[in-house]
């Protein structure tokens, strides 16, 4: 299995442990979309390395980003950085689930009503 391929099954174990979770190809040619409620919260591109997430401010992308975290992520809200595949384990996991949690809590009480409970 190469790198990408590696990188793309740990983001899949990762997201899928997150209720109500789901990953899609919105835009064709391989990018996963990782989504709660129908928004997004974590995207892997077709062709940039790396997997792109939401932070809670555009100051903690900065943050993130001069601490050598990640870097912009291209194509997307400055509040957003694209991590590396060689990203430890432990740090993916707690900037997607942060991601999830600002993107879960941003959606409609109904929408996130219906979804499973946060545990």
């Amino acid at each position: 299995m190469n790198s990408n391929a590696a990188f793309r099954t740990t983001i899949d174990d990762i997201c899928s442990e997150l209720p109500g979770a789901e990953k899609s190809d919105p835009w064709g040619g391989g990018h996963d979309a990782w989504k709660i409620g129908g928004k997004m919260f974590a995207c892997i591109g077709s062709m940039t390395p790396g997997i792109a997430v939401k932070t809670p401010d555009i100051e903690t992308a900065e943050m993130l980003i001069e601490a050598g975290v990640g870097v912009k992520a291209p194509y997307f809200h400055k509040s957003w950085v694209l991590l590396p595949e060689d990203c430890a384990e432990d740090e993916l996991r707690h900037r997607l689930g942060v991601s999830y949690d600002i993107v879960r809590n941003g959606l409609t009480k109904k929408v996130q009503a219906a979804l499973p409970p946060r545990t």
